[in-house]
């Protein structure tokens, strides 16, 4: 980490660039509420919205992107995956540690030109994936990444954003309809499994139900896992459930509790790893290496279904 890029208040200068629903619940009273953090301002594509959520949030709404990019040590990012990467990439240049949600981005060179623009320009980053950051459900991984002994896990999310009767504000998102679970939720599986079991050295999908997808890994443990991921499920079946089965027996992911809680912590990891110069676990390399797994997925589905190499970058 350069001196540059290092913070430089005590207290965390952080701006959000997004103000749609994500934004509006968890992002926006987290970073006002947070006593390590001034939360600098708000841009958005809106600047109408940018002014409501930043009015409601007591700070200032920007019109111009660099202009908040200036007043930030840090920026958080509340966008769509691909509107996001190339903002990303531009607030590193300036020198801003980056908030970056999940996926990164939807296709690997473009995710890698956000890790490669943090790199560059020595600038800390952190991918908000709720279940590495929420207290029960970091804490678990964190224990099952050390008892290892993992054979194999199975995972489902069945979210029912598309389902009968939903009333989901995210049931708008453009990209969320373009790309289904796979992209939305598929990011919240692999963070857990990847610490646990290792990266994906094989990947198998397959196509089910309006935008579920079936997945079958291999990792590089040697251990195996299935996922199940759908954002059209019915709301009666609607579940999120995680089980590894080992050398102790099977253990459950436990609830993770609120959103909220979450990305306030997700900061604090983005402050210390700014502060130290130690790369978090959940950085755009990271978050580089969800949109390879995800797009290898994807093509599987698209092609053949044979089972293909996942290598990373």
């Amino acid at each position: 980490m350069t001196e540059t890029a290092a913070v430089r208040h005590r207290t965390t200068r952080v701006g959000l660039v997004g103000t749609g629903p994500w934004a509006g619940k968890t992002h926006a009273p987290a970073l006002a509420g947070h006593l390590g953090v001034e939360f600098a301002g708000v841009w958005g594509r809106r600047p109408e919205a940018a002014a409501e959520l930043a009015g409601a949030h007591g700070t200032r709404a920007y019109a111009d992107l660099d202009a908040l990019f200036a007043e930030c040590d840090a920026v958080a990012f509340a966008l769509p995956p691909d509107v996001q990467a190339p903002l990303a990439a531009r607030a590193a240049e300036a020198g801003c540690h980056l908030l970056l949600d999940k996926p990164v981005a939807t296709t690997p060179a473009t995710a890698r030109a956000v890790a490669d623009a943090a790199q560059k320009a020595g600038v800390a980053s952190v991918v908000f994936c709720t279940l590495r950051f929420a207290g029960p459900t970091a804490r678990w991984i964190d224990e099952q990444a050390s008892a290892g002994g993992w054979f194999t896990a199975r995972a489902h999310w069945l979210g029912s954003l598309y389902g009968a009767g939903s009333r989901s504000a995210y049931a708008a998102s453009p990209w969320r309809r373009e790309k289904g679970g796979l992209w939305d939720v598929g990011p919240h599986v692999l963070s857990v499994l990847l610490p646990v079991l290792g990266d994906v050295t094989e990947i198998r999908a397959t196509a089910g139900p309006v935008d579920t997808r079936h997945l079958t890994m291999r990792h590089a443990s040697g251990a195996s896992s299935t996922a199940t991921v759908t954002l059209s499920a019915p709301p009666a079946a609607a579940e999120v459930g995680l089980t590894l089965h080992g050398e102790r027996g099977s253990v459950e992911l436990p609830d993770w509790g609120d959103s909220r809680s979450a990305f306030a912590a997700a900061v604090d990891s983005l402050i210390e790893a700014a502060r130290t110069g130690v790369p978090h676990p959940c950085d755009a390399r990271f978050g580089l290496r969800l949109t390879e797994i995800l797009a290898e997925a994807e093509a599987a589905v698209g092609g053949d279904g044979a089972v293909r190499a996942a290598a990373p970058s």
